[in-house]
């Protein structure tokens, strides 16, 4: 029987698409179910919700649930993280309100940018404390971490603990492949396709179709085709731009993309804006209709008896339990430590490709080089990640200064002093959420 333990399993809808997954194959149905919060309310809702799985199932899985992370690793064989440290408010409206005094506009700010720099600099130590519990109760553990900005707090876990077994987890890769089948007209279940880069930044090397006397059919001349005429969901223009420019299509959506980057969210630019239907600000909406999405789900759990419908999602983490419990093998898109699977990039960044899973766990599929343009993008990504590392690593503020002043956004709007100042601002308002920094000269 696997234990598997799910950290910040408060986020009830979340941990509700792992669950359905992982419980509803029949190999591990006897699994034990530990969940960790320490929001109370929101794990007693997280309980009902799995109970509730386990009813609409009929299996005989155990669900136990505490406020003591300790206790809920002890003996695990999985463990999952899906927190957000530091919660919408403040840590989240504090990333948009600050940055936005200065003239630094985002859209998500989870991964890249001012906002992913703080995110990671306040989430990759809650990461190395949980790592530290894994050594002492379930060393022999996978660590998948579903956690924003996933690439630093990727880089930061090879480096801190190289012998915790971890992958980084995101769902863009599966996402975005559905969706140029669907432009295309064309059944996912007939493409084969290729895909390396870092978390948010990779890039499709190759999307064919198989056809059906054996031949395959490259249909990127039709999505550049698309591209050339115009023709896509308007929504998505900053990735038909990058295909248009670079010649390959992001994994990440057009929203999250526009703020990797300098060439789409400019001060002035209301052009641009308007052109390439850049949804400024789209988490903090995305964050309300969430947390009113949990309010419903809460209402319906404590109100209902009735069982709970179990829908497959789109996530890898049920693929890799099997697989690692049952040695049949899958592939996946993970996010691991380079060491030359990516060969025109930094050995010790975070990379996402294809990887093998069995018994032996998760084991990186060698990519080789990526095209010379695409590799630019990311080690203009790269850069930030390494610097935000650095940071965490030395408790160094200057290294947050650097972070930010190479940002490719930020250095795009701000001078280095104005960029200096908004640092030191997003410090201040971050509180004792960055206990290593506030009042730290390096």
């Amino acid at each position: 029987m696997a234990k598997i333990c799910l950290v910040g399993a408060g986020s009830t809808v979340f941990a509700r698409n792992i669950l359905s997954d992982v419980l509803s194959n029949d190999e591990l149905a006897s699994s034990e179910i530990s969940l960790f919060d320490i929001d109370e309310t929101r794990l007693s809702t997280s309980t009902i919700m799995a109970q509730r799985i386990c009813q609409t199932l009929g299996i005989p899985a155990k669900v136990t649930a505490t406020t003591n992370r300790a206790d809920a690793l002890n003996g695990a064989d999985f463990v999952i993280l899906m927190m957000q440290v530091g919660g919408y408010k403040p840590a989240t409206v504090t990333d948009f309100a600050v940055p936005k005094k200065f003239g630094v506009r985002q859209t998500i700010a989870d991964t890249l940018g001012i906002g992913g720099i703080f995110r990671a600099l306040r989430t990759i130590p809650v990461v190395f404390d949980i790592a530290k519990d894994m050594e002492q109760h379930c060393p022999k553990a996978l660590m998948m971490n579903y956690v924003n900005p996933m690439a630093m707090i990727s880089w930061a876990m090879a480096d801190k603990f190289p012998h915790i077994r971890y992958v980084g987890l995101c769902h863009s890769v599966q996402d975005t492949s559905q969706f140029l089948a669907r432009t295309l007209g064309e059944d996912i279940a007939n493409i084969d396709f290729n895909c390396a880069g870092l978390n948010h930044v990779a890039f499709f090397t190759k999307f064919e179709k198989r056809l059906p006397d054996g031949a395959r059919e490259d249909l990127y001349p039709r999505l550049r085709k698309l591209a050339a005429d115009g023709v896509f969901p308007p929504k998505e223009a900053v990735r038909f731009e990058v295909l248009k420019r670079f010649g390959h299509f992001v994994t990440e959506s057009s929203e999250h993309f526009s703020e990797y980057t300098p060439w789409f969210i400019k001060r002035g630019r209301e052009d641009l804006i308007e052109k390439f239907q850049v949804p400024l600000d789209e988490y903090i909406t995305r964050c309300e209709n969430q947390i009113a999405g949990w309010h419903n789900l809460k209402k319906e759990l404590e109100q209902s008896n009735e069982p709970l419908e179990v829908t497959k999602s789109r996530e890898y983490a049920a693929a890799i339990i099997h697989s690692c419990v049952t040695g049949a093998p899958s592939v996946i898109y993970g996010n691991v430590r380079n060491d030359g699977l990516i060969e025109n990039l930094p050995d010790a960044a975070a990379v996402e490709v294809a990887c093998h899973v069995d018994r032996n766990g998760i084991q990186p599929i060698r990519v080789g080089k990526v095209p010379v343009q695409l590799a630019a993008i990311m080690r203009s990504n790269i850069n930030v990640q390494e610097l935000v590392v650095e940071a965490v690593k030395t408790g160094k503020r200057d290294h947050i200064y650097h972070a930010a002043a190479m940002d490719p956004h930020t250095a795009a709007e701000l001078s280095l002093p104005e960029i200096a100042a908004m640092v030191d601002e997003m410090i201040a308002a971050h509180g004792n959420l960055l206990p290593q920094f506030s009042g730290v000269q390096a």
